[in-house]
């Protein structure tokens, strides 16, 4: 019985801080590339698609082709190199700057 008890009050504070983990997450401002995924070939010319989370106000993405930024991208990179690419988007600030909060990256490969 004793075992019973102690069992069932680690599964209660367990429980408790996965639920406390979760509700923070919930909270918390994030980016995420949703195409292409990463590791895929791509043409040439190719969308990317990204989703904001829970950002502030006046926050947006800032888009790097290679650590290069995008300066007034609008979702499709048109005449990329053949080769490997590392694609990452940042959340920005209402003043353009790095808000620090989320960032996502992936590697594509433009094919023959």
């Amino acid at each position: 019985m004793k075992h019973l008890v102690l069992s069932a009050c680690a599964l209660t504070i367990g429980a408790t801080l996965a639920l406390n983990s979760w509700c923070a997450a919930e909270n918390t401002t994030t980016i995420n590339i949703l195409s292409p995924r990463n590791g895929e070939t791509v043409s040439e010319t190719f969308d990317i698609k990204y989703e904001i989370l829970n950002a502030p106000a006046g926050n947006h993405a800032h888009v790097y082709l290679d650590g290069a930024y995008q300066k007034g991208f609008k979702g499709t990179f048109t005449r990329v190199a053949k080769g490997d690419h590392t694609i990452t988007v940042k959340i920005a600030d209402h003043d353009h700057k790095d808000a620090g909060t989320a960032t996502d990256s992936i590697t594509v490969k433009v094919g023959e």
